[in-house]
């Protein structure tokens, strides 16, 4: 397939780390690689042409809330995705299955710490064979999400590459519950691959390997997607209560995955976890923790997390972090950020978001560059 390929450069004498290309129709992922999450089209506070002169080659949106706004047909005559936010750049598009968890669960942690109880009654109205009734958050219109349905949503969207329909399943659930899902998850993939087949349009599509955190289960969904025709796998589902207990499972996936194939940690994308699961193979992780982390005051430098709003930042008239060659620390002193953040001025958010973006992709240019030394 032309259009899109994994390109392995090298593999760890120390580890399964490893580098790799991602060739796509909008250009090169290289690998291991950090990607953004733009949820509606953008990456909060930036516009895509400051994303793209950051150099993040990889772009996140979310399917599901690009079809209640502005609509996916919309994006289509607009041209895609593509055009309709002007990224030149690589785009990989998630198939809405993450919302049957989300809205019927609430975020990961609150469910965590819930052991399961049902956050937000009414938005899932029910989960069937043929797919996922919603109920809009927007305005309460009914919407029935299926395997073909995210396909065809992702198609008008045009992303490099599309994620398979899932469903995503609490970590607090019954065993029997969770190979029920599974199964279904299975067939759904299935069907996602079928529709995805009939008009490849130029998109790679990455199945979901799931699971939770039981061993049998997540080597079943290995040994069954795998069967399959798939450009690359992603890894979902639950993936433990703790970093450790990710770490397990993560240790006895990847083996099982192609080598010749790319693969996605899907959500998971904080330093520690990276560090964790670089060596474990991982050729992407996205998570919305640098940009959240900077609309929070948190800049991320080598020495640590920085506090921009810390009374001691008033008076320094240096960088964010000296030798950064990103926007805002060439241009701004970090007394100035402290003074955009102290005034609640929006231009701090945009100048934090620039910095941590920039430190994560100079990040994972190291992190390459100790896997070709085998370092890691």
């Amino acid at each position: 397939m032309s259009y899109f390929s994994f390109e392995l450069i090298h593999t760890s004498k120390k580890s399964r780390a490893r580098v790799g290309r991602i060739h796509t129709p909008h250009g090169i992922i290289d690998t291991p690689n950090f990607v953004g999450v733009g949820t509606h089209g953008t990456l909060k506070t930036l516009d895509n042409s400051q994303v793209e002169n950051i150099g993040l080659q990889l772009m996140f949106c979310n399917t599901y809330h690009l079809m209640l706004q502005p609509g996916t047909e919309i994006i289509r005559n607009a041209g895609g995705l593509h055009t309709f936010i002007q990224r030149n750049m690589p785009i990989i598009t998630d198939s809405g299955g993450f919302q049957v968890f989300s809205l019927a669960y609430g975020s990961v942690a609150d469910e965590l710490k819930s052991k399961g109880t049902k956050k937000q009654d009414g938005m899932v109205i029910k989960i069937t064979e043929d797919g996922v009734l919603f109920r809009s958050y927007r305005d309460g219109s009914k919407m029935l999400l299926t395997p073909e349905t995210s396909i065809a949503a992702q198609k008008d969207l045009g992303a490099d590459i599309m994620i398979c329909f899932d469903e995503l399943p609490p970590y607090h659930i019954d065993p029997s519950k969770l190979k029920t899902s599974l199964d279904r998850t299975h067939r759904w993939e299935k069907r996602s691959l079928e529709a995805h087949k009939q008009n490849p349009q130029n998109q790679a599509l990455y199945a979901v390997i799931h699971g939770g955190v039981d061993p049998d289960l997540r080597r079943l969904s290995c040994e069954y997607l795998t069967t399959l025709d798939y450009d690359g796998f992603s890894i979902g589902g639950s993936l433990g209560k703790t970093k450790q207990e990710m770490h397990t499972m993560l240790s006895m996936v990847m083996p099982r995955l192609p080598c010749d194939k790319p693969n996605h940690l899907l959500g998971i994308g904080d330093l520690e976890s990276i560090e964790m699961c670089v060596p474990l193979g991982i050729d992407t992780f996205d998570s919305s923790y640098p940009t959240r982390a900077a609309r929070h005051a948190v800049l991320l430098t080598e020495k640590g997390n920085l506090k921009a709003t810390q009374a001691s930042n008033a008076t320094n008239f240096g960088p964010i972090e000296e030798g950064c060659s990103c926007f805002t620390c060439q241009k701004f002193s970090l007394a100035y950020i402290h003074h955009l953040f102290k005034a609640k001025e929006m231009t701090a958010l945009t100048l934090a978001t620039i910095h941590n973006l920039h430190y994560m992709v100079s990040l994972m240019k190291r992190y390459r560059a100790k896997i070709l030394n085998d370092e890691i």
